[in-house]
């Protein structure tokens, strides 16, 4: 398999069928921006297809697992249908293919990771995560509803309750309350992070292979039961991406203040409700 085309990942191979995947902009903390996104979607297809790759193992590079989306490139987003009905099929494709990636997959949060990463860091069957770190879904705060992964996979972490709680207000939660809670599966300290991951491929990678790939197809089935839930959700987020508060949301980021969102201000329609016969 050539790993070449692959410009903001790195990929490292391992002994034992092991593949180092990274994200790799630390200077943006690993924030996705488009090309980034699109590698990020495509590579766990290479990688089940890759009959050198047992185990890949995904951490980020520097202080960051991953940062997010890009704020350029949400900016860039916002009202733009051809943008948004793109990003719509690629968050989709990066989904599907990180459940349906036939090899096991690790993440290793070393650090932040809020968005796009927690896509990854939260799907992959085991996620070893930094007590220090702090993970989140921050789309609300951004003013659009959390789609990209968090409908389908936190409820089935931590409950109802719990998925509720953080994806409404959109509040972080370290590595060491997101281990206590269920949402991911070892915290360590974050020196440890990458070697306890790396340790875990190598014995997933030297068991049996059937038995293994077949364990997480099957229990992934709760995932593919639940894509409609994934399908809706990711549809809403991208709506958003065509409304006012979104761009009320990047402003607020870019100008470090809270956000005062149209739909929330005084007297605002109910854009829900518009249209229904009372």
């Amino acid at each position: 398999m050539d790993y070449s085309r692959y410009h903001q990942l790195k990929i490292e191979h391992r002994p034992h069928g092991v593949l180092l995947v990274t994200f790799n902009r630390p200077e943006k903390y690993n924030a996705t921006d488009e090309a980034m996104h699109g590698e990020v979607a495509r590579v766990w297809r290479d990688i089940g297809d890759d009959p050198d790759v047992r185990v890949a193992v995904v951490t980020g590079a520097g202080k960051a697992f991953s940062a997010g989306g890009d704020l350029a490139m949400v900016e860039r987003m916002a009202g733009d249908y051809a943008r948004v009905t793109h990003m719509l099929r690629e968050m989709s494709e990066m989904v599907y293919n990180v459940v349906n990636c036939p090899k096991p997959i690790i993440s290793a949060i070393n650090g932040v990771s809020v968005g796009a990463g927690t896509v990854v860091g939260l799907l992959a069957d085991i996620s070893i995560c930094a007590e220090d770190a702090r993970i989140g879904d921050g789309h609300v705060k951004l003013g659009v509803a959390a789609g990209d992964h968090a409908a389908l996979i936190w409820p089935l972490l931590v409950g109802p309750a719990k998925a509720k709680y953080y994806l409404l207000t959109g509040e972080m939660i370290t590595g060491a309350e997101a281990e206590r809670i269920g949402l991911v599966s070892k915290a360590l300290p974050r020196d440890e992070v990458l070697a306890e991951a790396l340790r875990v491929a190598e014995v997933l990678a030297t068991g049996s292979q059937t038995a293994i790939r077949w364990t997480k197809r099957a229990i992934n089935g709760w995932l593919r039961a639940a894509s409609a839930i994934f399908d809706q959700s990711a549809a809403y987020e991208m709506l958003g991406f065509l409304g006012p508060d979104v761009r009320e949301g990047c402003a607020a980021l870019r100008e470090k203040r809270a956000p005062r969102f149209p739909s929330a201000a005084e007297g605002a329609p109910d854009v829900e409700n518009a249209g229904k016969t009372p």
